[in-house]
This record gives C-alpha cells, structure tokens and sequence, in this order.
C-alpha cells in the first residue's frame, strides 16, 4: 500500500509536498496532519505508529515535508516559517477530498513545535494537537540554557540537519562528512567552531544559533513562546515528554502556559529520553508500566474532540499523569504538583573534592561558616554523562562524583521515604579567581550499594556572587536506605563549552586559552548554601 502524493501551493509560490493516507470507510473524516523536516515516508516512526495505523482509526492522514525539505520547495531555516506555513497546510488539509474541514495535528520534536508554531496564528480548522517532547522557548531553553551555550545537542543536530540538506543537494561528499561527525568534532582551536560545521555552515544553522543574541528576529519567529505570547487560542491538546529527554522544560512550560491561556491541556511525563516510549529506552527496566501507548492516548484525544466520543482511563479523571522513578508506576494528579520547599542545607570540612564521605547535606545549616573549594582543570574537563546528555540516561556515576574536581555533598542514608515532585532549586554564594566560570549542579540518587544516578542537574555561566540555580523537573519517590547528592563541578563537556576563564565568551574560547579555575562555595554563615527540595506532601 502507498500513499496519495498531494502538493499544496503556498501563497509565495512554493509547492510543498505531501503523502495522504485515507481510511477505507466513505468519509468525510477529520484530517491529522503531521508536518516535518526529515523526509515525509519518516513521518515520526521512530517514536509513532506508521501513518496507515492512524488513517486505519478513522482519519484522511497527511504527512508534509516543510518548506525546503524532501520534495517540497524553498529554502530550509529551522523554525523559520513553520508559523506561517503551518497555517495555510491546516487550511489546505481542511479541504482536500473528503476531508470534513476539521484538522488536528501531531508529531514528536521539531513536529511538535510545528504545532505550536502554526497554532500561533489561530487557524480556524485546528481543533486538537499533541505536541510530543517539543521545544518551547527556542533560545532560552534549546539554544541556551540559564546563559550556556547547548554545545553537544546543537552540534549533532546541525551536522544531521546538514546531511539532509546536502543529500537533497546531491552533495553525497558533504553528506557523508556531516553524517560521520562525532563527538571528535570537539577538539579543533574553537570547540565551540566545529571545523566539520564549518566548511559546510551554508546548510545548517548552527552559527546563527550560537551567535544569535537573544533580541534577533529569528527568535521571535522561530520560537513557540514568542509566537504564542498573549495569544488565547483554545486548542485541546495532549503534551508527552521524558525525564531524560532534553525536551523536558519546554514541554512543562509550554503546558503550563497553555493551560493558564485557558485550554483543555493534558501532559504525561514518562521515564523517556527522546526517542523511546519504552520500558528500556534510558538504559534501565523501568518496568512494564514504562511502555506507554502514546498512539492510543493521541486517537482518544483525536476521537473525543473530533468525534465526540468520551474520554477513559487517566485522561477522564485528571490532567497530569507523571511517571515515579523510585515507585516504577504512574502517578495522576488534577494539576501540575507546585509543593512546598524544604531546604537541605550544603555543608563540609574543606575538603570534600577530594574525600567523598566528607560533604554532606543535612536539615540544619552549619554552625559556623566555612568554604569548600574545588578546581577545574581545562586539561581535562568533567564529562556529561548520563540524563539528556546522550548515551544511557540512567547511569552509574559514582566515578564523576570520586573526581577531585567535583564537589560531591550528599546525605545520611533516608529513615523513610522521600516524596520529590517538581524542580528543586540551589542557593548559594559561589565565588572564583576568574570573571567568569561554570557552574554545574547535578543532583544524584545514591542507593545503598554506592552507586549513583543523575535525577536532576541545572549548567548555568556565572560571575560570582548569590546563586539561584533551578534544576530539571523530577518525580521520585526515595526509598529508606537511599541518600541524595548534590554533586558541583566547574565543566559538563561536551554538553557545555568549557568556561576558559578569561572573560572570553565560551562560544568563541579556544582551548588554548583556558585556564584553571577554583570555585569557591560558602557553606553556613548569615545566608547558608542550600538544595530546596520539592516535597510532595510536606
């Protein structure tokens, strides 16, 4: 069985192509449109079931490559044109043959943010969507995050962005040079210049990316938030995210802020990194609870905006369902949990970089100040590991945290659970010899048998001074017998540029000019260093 080809005529003149899938039963039937940059036949089926799947449920189905992709026309700029765009598709898709003028739409990562791009403009058609694991502020979450620049991630998905271009382009020489960069791209003058993204900058968008301040015009087009800013569309909608997926903020901002605009908005939360829904995807059996099926929970939400018929299981009883780490099962809530904050406060002897069991985290501050120092060696930067870094997410880390050049605090083993539900948050007064350094703050699972797992961590480039860091969203419940610990390091490489401590802008150091740096963190005194906790329950 293949597909129809359908092509739409955008108001510019640019054709943009498309394949249609149609149920077998007479219409008219609502439309599902999913509009990516992959290749159309790609249509999400990393993650999704396959096009027929869905037109099998009852829906004309339409898969778009966008502006500059596969065989549609135009020039490719990430995010660009997708507001625009998008709502001319939701139109067009609104009348094709057969169609009942009534659209939803769907998809996962840059498809997802398509939504919301096309939502900006309020086309009339739309009736339903369901972001999955989607950006929301492009810049201050994606391209940055609390000031650092998003090295890694960005590289990778320029140079995979730049290998469909130059294969569009019958450049196979660019294509296989693109498509075999690696985590060696790195090591050139300017870490933060891949050569490899370089010599190929005219099909990719990296350089705009990292050098593009946060008031250009390309943010404000290219961005839900700042397209959807003020806007009240009410637009049902179901938002899927992980807690390994690097998605993972803006999928709980963009759900927030759509449900204070007024929409009926749903959000799942699982045990994901950015493409699996399953039990295994983050490199841990998180059980068979884990294997969620998000394809069924998308036609329910089709279905009972489209068709009217009426909601079941989590998505009849409440609007927040969030998967526990610790207790392996899902969790319903009515509304996104905001408990109150109970403060850990840091504490050590001076010398917890280099002995482990020496920093602590306890319920009362120290009773007399004193600084915990550690320095960060350019020479060898901490790795990122583990969360939405890349490679398993849920994975032994007890060997960063034994490093000298990480400051490792944790608690005393738990006397009974502990409830943790939303972003905790560090305060503290760090300073350094520098005038500008990194800070790194990951919070850890310790279990019993010494090994440690990465929950929640925060990067953000700093001067000095007062501190407020808040950290990825989690939901854990602990069991009695585990300890957290909050481990502090001057470098995520390469997640993160190294700070060369110079005042040069990450972005533009070379390695050549970095130095060491010592960070220095108060412990106790007038404005004690602390871990607010979100405790569920109080």
């Amino acid at each position: 069985m293949r597909p129809e080809t359908v092509s739409l005529r955008l108001r510019d003149g640019v054709r943009l192509d498309a394949d249609l899938w149609r149920p077998a039963a007479p219409g008219p039937h609502p439309v599902l449109l999913m509009r990516q940059p992959y290749g159309r036949r790609i249509a999400s089926t990393v993650v999704f079931a396959h096009p027929a799947w869905y037109a099998a449920q009852g829906y004309i189905v339409v898969i778009q490559d966008v502006r500059g992709s596969g065989t549609s026309e135009g020039d490719f700029l990430a995010y660009a044109a997708e507001a625009e765009d998008g709502a001319e598709a939701i139109a067009w898709a609104a009348g094709l043959p057969g169609a009942d003028g009534r659209v939803a739409m769907y998809g996962f990562s840059y498809q997802g943010a398509a939504q919301l791009l096309a939502l900006s403009r309020a086309p009339a058609a739309l009736k339903a969507m369901a972001p999955a694991m989607a950006n929301w502020d492009l810049h201050g979450e994606k391209a940055r995050d609390k000031g650092a620049f998003l090295l890694a991630g960005n590289a990778f998905w320029a140079a995979q962005i730049g290998a469909i271009q130059a294969r569009r382009a019958g450049d196979a020489a660019s294509h296989a040079e693109l498509a075999a960069a690696g985590p060696d791209m790195f090591q050139g003058p300017v870490p933060a210049a891949p050569a490899v993204l370089d010599r190929h900058a005219g099909l990719h968008h990296h350089a705009l990316w990292r050098d593009a301040p946060a008031d250009h015009p390309y943010w404000q087009r290219a961005s839900p938030a700042q397209a959807l800013a003020g806007t009240e569309a009410d637009v049902p909608a179901l938002w899927v995210g992980g807690w390994f997926d690097y998605h993972l903020d803006g999928t709980l901002a963009g759900y927030r802020a759509r449900a204070a605009a007024g929409g009926a908005q749903w959000l799942m939360i699982g045990p994901w990194p950015h493409l699996a829904w399953s039990a295994l995807g983050a490199g841990a059996d998180f059980g068979p609870a884990a294997v969620s099926d998000v394809d069924a929970l998308q036609v329910a939400l089709f279905d009972h905006v489209l068709k009217g018929r009426a909601l079941e299981g989590w998505m009849a009883a409440c609007r927040v369902r969030l998967f526990d780490l610790g207790r392996r099962a899902w969790r319903d809530f009515a509304t996104l949990p905001e408990p109150a904050m109970h403060p850990l406060f840091l504490a050590g002897d001076g010398r917890s970089a280099v002995r482990l069991r020496d920093g602590g985290l306890a319920a009362t501050p120290p009773a007399a100040e004193a600084w915990e120092r550690v320095t960060h060696d350019p020479w060898r930067p901490v790795p990122a590991l583990g969360l939405h870094h890349g490679g398993p997410a849920w994975c032994d880390r007890a060997a960063i945290d034994a490093r000298f050049d990480v400051l490792a605090l944790t608690t005393a083993p738990l006397a009974a659970p502990l409830d943790l539900v939303g972003e905790p948050e560090l305060v503290a007064t760090v300073q350094a010899d520098a005038p500008s350094f990194d800070l790194n703050a990951t919070l850890c699972l310790v279990t019993p048998e010494g090994r440690s797992f990465a929950l929640s961590q925060a990067h953000a480039v700093l001067a000095g001074g007062p501190v407020r860091l808040r950290l990825r969203a989690l939901c854990i419940t602990l069991a009695p017998g585990d300890r957290l610990r909050l481990s502090l390091a001057g470098a995520c490489f390469p997640a993160y540029p190294v700070n060369p401590g110079t005042g040069t802008d990450p972005r533009a150091a070379t390695a050549a000019e970095a130095v060491p740096i010592t960070l220095a963190l108060r412990c106790g005194g007038a404005d004690p260093a602390r871990l607010l906790l979100p405790v569920a329950g109080g």
